[in-house]
């Protein structure tokens, strides 16, 4: 439910998920929104049998493609919320470890 719970969080703190989109995204409030929505969706394909497979290759996708922006909070100072380096570095590898484990559902 961490996912649904992730998903949530893009609609009651938008501002901060919108920093975070590098800015060579266009509609980034809507690609937030867009992102909200999957992760809410793919949390619920999760409880289910008949879509865990195609929600965890979802979440693969997904997980992917926010590496961008994991790289993005390291070079951007504006997007990295003050945040310490070293946890924005430590993040990288979790992400990884997240995407291998959502492969093993597939």
């Amino acid at each position: 439910m961490i996912y649904a719970l992730a998903g949530v969080m893009h609609f009651i703190k938008p501002r901060m998920y919108v920093k975070i989109i590098p800015h060579f995204f266009p509609y980034r409030r809507i690609l937030n929104h867009l992102a909200g929505i999957a992760e809410i969706i793919l949390a619920i394909g999760l409880l289910f049998k008949e879509t865990q497979s195609i929600a965890a290759l979802g979440i693969l996708l997904m997980l992917t493609v926010f590496l961008i922006v994991h790289f993005h909070m390291l070079n951007d100072k504006k997007a990295s919320m003050g945040l310490q380096r070293w946890i924005l570095i430590l993040r990288l590898p979790l992400q990884l470890v997240l995407m291998w484990w959502a492969y093993t559902y597939i």
